[in-house]
């Protein structure tokens, strides 16, 4: 078993998100690949991310976490937003989902009171 973050742009932080999504190895991530392991991520209950779910994509290939551009990065996004859709924005308004994806709310902090 080798460690995620031997895997070139995955660090600790990673290694940890995905051990607590029940994926304990470089191999196991390998074998799910990009998308399966970040829905597994999501379903754990981790926060989405667009740039954590293209890197992971680059790692995977051995490639560069920032050699994703253009049509490529456009492709990532359009099933980036599909795998959130559908572990991160089920029962959700469109303008819930809106607001968030701009930046405007925080679901996380539903229910909390102000301090």
């Amino acid at each position: 078993m080798t460690a995620i973050s031997s895997i070139r742009n995955l660090g600790p932080a990673m290694e940890s998100a995905f051990i607590d999504a029940g994926i304990h190895d470089a191999e196991t991530l390998r074998a799910l690949g990009a998308d399966t392991a970040y829905a597994r991520l999501l379903a754990a209950g981790h926060r989405p991310h667009f740039i954590g779910y293209y890197v992971l994509h680059m790692a995977l290939q051995g490639r560069p976490w920032n050699d994703c551009k253009g049509a490529e990065k456009a492709a990532l996004r359009v099933q980036f937003d599909a795998i959130k859709a559908q572990h991160c924005d089920a029962g959700r308004s469109e303008l819930e989902t809106f607001l968030d994806w701009i930046g405007v709310t925080d679901r996380h902090l539903k229910g909390r009171r102000e301090p």
